[in-house]
């Protein structure tokens, strides 16, 4: 559903109308209210002529923030790369190892692996001027920097699923798939753990925070659980009717279904719902190093939080950033029960070879994928 594809863009193009309020004063080369010196950050940008990105997001999702950015600087071409997050992970990895041309940025939803990357020393110390305005829980060492606020969501058919039958927690959809088994079989989806990093992750916080997680597994596995790599899939599944409803899927792509899709409804959970963060670091060694602190304040400053909630739909960090897709509207829905995953090095445990290898074993005993 979500092409993975390349973009460069190096001049203006017209603006969504969601932006064209943002006050000229922004176009400054050093934006208002950053130090003074920022403006030779801006000059060397121009001199190294592009920042090349190497991100998770969908290039149709990026490109309202990639035409902003060239007109605030149009001297730097945005080179950027849309592949899915083991793609990403690899490319870095084995371009760094031969010592060739790699990404500038850095931006993936899978935040595991982007820390193991920056805790790895790929990631360039960088305390951006936006740094204040990020969360403390999704600043690591002004290193990685979380740059969204996506739940995770129940999705499910509505035709078929009454609202009575939907989840509002974790213990009940337990309750729901082992006293319905007649309905249920063979009809709920989630992440296939094994080819989704994302997935992956998002299952083994669930393990840290649900006590009765190996219940929930089990009843996952009473079901016969469909387990799918591509969120695009299961949301086309559940809107088929050929699944049900859907566990862990990120909330962003599943809202963006549900405007043009009457099937697809939404619910989050209340006892607790995971948030993941799409992390961001720029390559300590760049090649455009000063195009890529550009990028990333970009991204982390109120003009760009508002394009990746307004148009974007990913739900933007920042608190002052408003609208239906932002963390404060989100909050105000969900307070407490909301539990980001923090950009550190806990998002390390489970790439443990012997530890992650171990889960995996339980877990497919346990939901029943040999």
């Amino acid at each position: 559903m979500f092409q993975k594809r390349r973009i460069s863009i190096a001049l203006a193009l017209a603006l969504p109308l969601s932006i064209l309020s943002v006050t000229a004063s922004a176009q400054a080369p050093a934006p208002a209210g950053y130090p003074a010196d920022y403006a030779k950050v801006v000059e060397a940008a121009k001199k190294e002529g592009k920042v090349v990105v190497y991100s998770t997001t969908d290039s149709k999702a990026a490109e309202a923030l990639i035409r902003d950015f060239s007109t605030l600087y149009p001297a730097v071409k945005v080179e950027y790369n849309d592949m899915n997050s083991t793609e990403v992970y690899n490319r870095f990895i084995s371009e760094a190892a031969a010592g060739g041309a790699t990404a500038d940025v850095m931006w993936s939803s899978s935040m595991d692996l982007q820390m193991k990357l920056a805790s790895e020393g790929y990631g360039l110390a960088y305390k951006s001027p936006e740094a204040a305005a990020v969360p403390a829980w999704a600043n690591w060492k002004d290193t990685a920097y979380g740059t969204t606020f996506e739940p995770t969501a129940i999705v499910y058919n509505k035709r078929l699923v009454p609202e009575a039958e939907v989840p509002a927690t974790h213990a009940d959809f337990t309750k729901l798939l082992t006293t319905r088994l007649d309905k249920y079989k063979n009809k709920v989806t989630t992440y296939d753990i094994e080819k989704s990093g994302v997935g992956f992750s998002l299952i083994t916080h669930d393990l840290k925070l649900n006590p009765q997680f190996w219940e929930f597994a089990k009843a996952l596995g009473g079901v016969a659980v469909r387990v799918q790599s591509s969120t695009g899939t299961m949301l086309e599944r559940i809107s088929s009717g050929e699944n049900l409803i859907g566990y862990n899927i990120l909330g962003p792509y599943a809202l963006t279904r549900a405007k043009k899709d009457p099937s697809i409804g939404i619910a989050f959970t209340k006892d607790y719902n995971l948030v993941l963060s799409r992390v961001i670091f720029i390559n300590k060694s760049a090649k455009n190093i000063n195009a890529g602190k550009l990028w990333l304040d970009y991204i982390l400053s109120k003009r760009g939080q508002t394009i990746i909630a307004n148009d974007a739909q990913l739900f933007a960090i920042r608190g002052d950033v408003t609208g239906a897709t932002t963390s404060a509207e989100l909050t105000k829905q969900l307070g407490a029960a909301l539990k980001p995953m923090p950009v550190n090095t806990d998002l390390l445990e489970y790439l443990d070879q012997t530890k992650r290898l171990a889960f995996l074993k339980q877990w497919k005993d346990a939901a029943g994928k040999k």
